[in-house]
This record gives C-alpha cells, structure tokens and sequence, in this order.
C-alpha cells in the first residue's frame, strides 16, 4: 500500500542555509552536524511547509525572501489528496508540490499542487501528514486536552464510536437548552407581546372593516359634504340640455340640436357631405339626450340628509383610529391582522413547547448520561493498557523503575452548563465527553505520581515522550514524524534505546530525526549530515548523505569531536554493528 512519504525539500534563503536541497526517504532519517550549522532549520522549514507562522527574522541576511519547497509522495485517494484537489491543486505523477516564500518584510504566500493557497491550509493539511515533535514542541502533549485526544485515538473504534453519537448528542441538547433559555428568559417580553397584540386585534375586529371601505366613505363623504352645490350643478346642466319646464319658450341644447339635424337630413340627397354631417349630429343629439337623462336621475338620486354625513364622518374616525395605529390605509390594517393572529398564535403556543422541548432534553439528558458512561468505561480500559505500554517502553528506555499511569476524573459541573448523573454523581458535560484526561509519571519506586510535566526531568521527559509516540505508532493518524533534538539530556545505554525506539517507530511510519547523539544516527537507515561552507553558510551541497566511511568518520566526530580518533572510529563502528543487529532482529521478529 502506498503511504504518504515527505520525499525531498529546498531550502533557500532561509536562518544560515543559502541553497540547500534535503533528500529524505521511507524508514528513518537522521540529521547531524556541528553546532550551529543549521540542523534546526530542517524543523523550521518544514513548519513553513505545514502552514506556521511566517517570520522577517527567518529569511537569511541580505536576502529579498526566503523559500522553501517540499515535494510529498501522496495517494490520489488520500484524504489529504482530496482535499487539495477541492482547493484546485494537482498531484504531480504522484506527489504534492508544497512552497511558501517568506519576503524581508514578513509577506508570506503558500503555493499548493500550483495553486495559491491560505496558510491555513497547509496546517490543515500538515495535521493529517506530519507530527513534528521538538524541545517545544512535545510541550503540546503535556495539555490535558492532547492527552484526551491522544488516548481517545489510541482506544480506536472503543471510543471514536459511542464519542461520535455523544457529540452528536451534545450538540442536540445545548440547541434545545439555548431554545429553552430564550423561550423562559424572554416569557416576560413575550407575554406583553401577546396582549398588545390581543388589544390590537380586539379593536380591528370590533371595528369590523371592509376592504376599500375608508375609499369608499371618503367619495361619500365628499358627495354628502357639497350635496347643494352638486345638485344646483346637474340641475343648472339640465336645464341647458333639455330645457327649464317652467319656461315653455326657451331654448334648450337637444331642441337646437334636433332642428339642424332636420335641416341637414331634408338636403342629404343632394350632397354626400351633408349626409355625413347630418349623420354627426343625430349621434351629438342622442348623447346629449342620454346626458340630459343622466343628469335628472342625479339630481333626483343625490342624498342631502345630514344624518347620513353624520354617520359617514364617525365611520371615518373609527376607520381612521385603526391606520394610524396599524398601517398607512385599511388594506395595510388588514394585513397587519392577518400578521398579528399568524404571531399571537406563536406566541400562545410557548407554554406547550418549552413543555415539549423540556422533555425532550430530559430524554437526551438520559441518552448523554449514557453514552458518557460508555465512553469513560472505553476509555479507563484503554488507560490501562495504554499505560502499561508506555510503562514497558520506559524500562527498555533505562527507566526501568518509572511507571505510567492514566488518571480520568469527572468533569465538575458549573452551574448554568450541561451536567447529568452518573452512578448517583452529577458530573459535568463537555463537547468530549465527562472526562478529564492526565499522564501521570512515578520516576521511581515510592514516588508519587504526578503530572509528566511536573513529574520527569529533562531528559526523562524526552523519553516519556518518545515512549509515548512508540506506543501511539500503531494509531497514529500521520504517516510521517519529525524529531528535534528530543533527545536532549540521554546517554549511554538509554541514547542506544533511543535510538531503537526510533527505529522501531519507522517499522509503521517515516521518521526523521534531527540529532546530535552518535547512538541514535547509527539506526538511521539514511543518514545526512548538514555541513557549512568557510564563510559560515550552507549552499545546495552541505546537506548530503554519508555511508560506508562518510559515515563511521561523522559518528566519530559525534563521539569525540575528531574524525580520525582511532577509539572513535572503533566506536562508530560497533555502533553501526550493533544498530544492523538489532534490526536483523528487529525484522525477524516481525516475521515470525
């Protein structure tokens, strides 16, 4: 099965490192060199590569930016591959090409499969391919939270199943908590809410409007208001169309009209032009005719009763009282009703839902209170065995007194946060379960445990470390782990088991370790040794790798600090001797 392997990456322009190329390869991988001849910027780079924060201060002295380029094998169905397929990137015959340039001003751009990139995501990608661990860096795992995560992927489907269904859970019962918090904390607001709208629509409907009622009354009203003024009108309009009956002999319009249609039609005979006059004029005098009918029956029909402006005028207000309170006219009133009894009905409705959404938080409560149970049970069974690994590694790693131990304590419960009862105990509830999780360390014999951090030296917290990592390699998440100097403060026959452990961590993964101890390199399967030039920088040809007498005369230089020592040289070489026959059976046992 193809894994993700960091094959090889350039480094440019970045702390002492003018040009230099790192090749690196499947199993183990150590990094030697002199003080100061830029071991550590092997880390460095690839924390650029993983998406770190970018620093001025990083790019080489008199140098526009810096860059560093990573070429990593990748499977086109790894879940790192897709996800840099959805940000536009492209593999390149199989490997992901991942570049970030620093400028001296601080600028920084991340380039991914030939597509720019956020920072961000490289680190996302970065958790899923490497874990760099270093004299800073393992200070991660000392956080209770690290250990949780750590322990929870060390326990696997135990755990990673009932956890799921307790997130899921989790999330169910804050949403119905927050909706039930709101719903009680705003009763109050809701409740006044209600009762204006109930006055609100009490008064809309006993007023009992029509739709286009208050346009209608305001024509009425304009009517009833000039009643006298429009009927002398229709009747002054009248009378100039049809006649006045109490003057026989006046002329009206109709009459006058009829006689020239006479005249007109007595001649149409004689000229066709008349005809169409004459034909004009009938039409003029039939709608005069139906004027004058129109004018009568108005002026006959128009209402002058003063009760009825009256009436009119109080329907008004009525109708007036309602828009300028619920809309600019009757049909926005009537919509605002409509609203109102849709919202009233929600609001009257809260009682039987915080009784719904209450039981139903008491049901996910019972579920919660459940699964967490399952969960500390999966968890107190993989503590043990967790940490009598951890425990074996550390005897093989000359601490053969230390012990290990998981210690899980119930959340305390917080008032105002999710809670439930277990075993007749009310513990605290986080997004991860009611556990906290804590590495605890007894050096020796008669020690009390205590935390790793507060429990080991130095040295000894570097083997805890690396202990633990061993123990994690089955589970691990990242096929590739990068080690800074954690070796720091081991010798002897402990930097020999280091060394070992080291090895035996590159059976599952890669690993490169950066390293100044000569028993940890002679595991290394490819060993490259980080060299300076005169003037104190290193070009494309300081970062080689060594074999054979390259080799033997670099570890010497490790174990005495003189290539030609006759003593260190036979040194190395048992070393190296004793690495390939701790391997040999190393892989025969794997075998068997």
């Amino acid at each position: 099965m193809v894994v993700p392997v960091l094959e090889e990456m350039r480094i440019k322009d970045l702390g002492v490192i003018d040009d230099a190329v790192v090749e690196l390869s499947t199993g183990f991988t150590a990094v030697t060199g002199e003080t100061g001849a830029g071991k550590t910027m092997v880390v460095t780079s690839l924390g650029l590569l993983l998406g770190g924060r970018a620093d001025a201060g990083l790019v080489r002295v008199g140098a526009a930016g810096a860059l560093v380029e990573g070429r990593i094998a990748l499977p086109a169905d790894a879940p790192a591959a897709r996800r840099a397929a959805d940000a536009g990137a492209e593999l390149d015959e199989g490997a992901l090409l991942v570049s970030r340039t620093v400028s001296a001003e601080g600028r920084s751009r991340a380039h991914l499969g030939g597509r720019t990139v956020p920072a961000a995501l490289l680190a996302e990608l970065g958790e899923e391919l490497v874990a760099v661990h270093g004299q800073t860096d393992q200070q991660g795992l000392l956080r209770p939270a690290r250990q949780r995560e750590a322990l929870d992927r060390y326990a696997g489907e135990a755990v990673t199943a009932p956890l799921e269904a307790y997130r899921h859970t989790y999330r169910r019962l804050r949403e119905i908590s927050g909706h039930l918090a709101e719903l009680t904390e705003r009763a109050r607001e809701r409740a006044r809410e209600a009762d204006l709208l109930r006055l609100g629509l009490e008064e809309i409907a006993a007023a009992e409007p029509r739709p286009g009622e208050d346009i209608e009354l305001d024509a009425e009203a304009a009517r009833l208001g000039h009643a006298d003024a429009l009927a002398t009108a229709s009747t002054t309009a009248h009378g100039v169309l049809a006649g006045d009956p109490a003057d026989p002999e006046g002329v009206d319009a109709v009459t006058m009209v009829a006689e020239a249609h006479r005249a007109l039609e007595a001649v149409r005979a004689h000229d066709p032009a008349l005809g169409g006059l004459a034909d004009r004029l009938g039409e003029v005098g039939i709608l005069l005719g139906d004027i004058a009918q129109d004018l009568a029956g108005y002026a006959d029909g128009l209402d002058a009763d003063p009760l009825r402006l009256a009436a009119v005028e109080e329907r008004r207000a009525v109708l007036g009282r309602l828009t300028r309170k619920y809309g600019e006219d009757l049909d926005a009133v009537l919509a605002w009703a409509e609203a109102g009894t849709s919202r009233l009905a929600e609001l009257e409705g809260d009682d039987e839902r915080i009784d719904r959404l209450g039981a139903e938080r008491e049901e996910l409560r019972r579920d919660l209170a459940h699964l967490a149970h399952t969960l500390t049970a999966a968890r107190a069974e993989a503590a043990k065995r967790f940490a009598e690994a951890v425990t074996d590694e550390l005897t093989q790693l000359a601490m053969p007194h230390a012990r290990v131990m998981v210690e899980l304590r119930p959340l305390e419960a917080v008032e105002g946060e999710e809670s439930v009862d277990l075993d007749g105990r009310v513990v605290g509830c986080g997004p991860h379960g009611a556990d906290e999780v804590e590495l605890l360390l007894a050096p020796h014999p008669g020690a009390r445990p205590r935390p790793i951090a507060k429990g080991a030296s130095g040295g000894e917290l570097s083997r805890v470390m690396l202990a633990i990592e061993v123990v994690f390699a089955g589970t691990a998440p990242v096929p590739t782990y990068l080690f800074d100097e954690v070796d720091a403060g081991i010798g002897g026959r402990a930097a020999v088991e280091v060394g070992r452990r080291l090895a035996r961590l590159a059976d599952t993964a890669q690993v490169v370790v950066v390293t100044h101890l000569p028993q940890v390199a002679a595991f290394a399967d490819r060993h490259l040794v980080v060299e300076k030039t005169h003037d104190g920088s290193v070009t494309r040809s300081g970062v080689v790798p060594v074999h054979g007498e390259g080799r033997i005369r670099e570890l010497s230089r490790m174990l005495a600090g003189q290539e030609d020592s006759e003593s260190a040289r036979a040194h190395a070489e048992e070393l190296l001797a004793t690495a390939a026959r701790l391997a040999s059976e190393r892989r025969g046992d794997h075998e068997r």
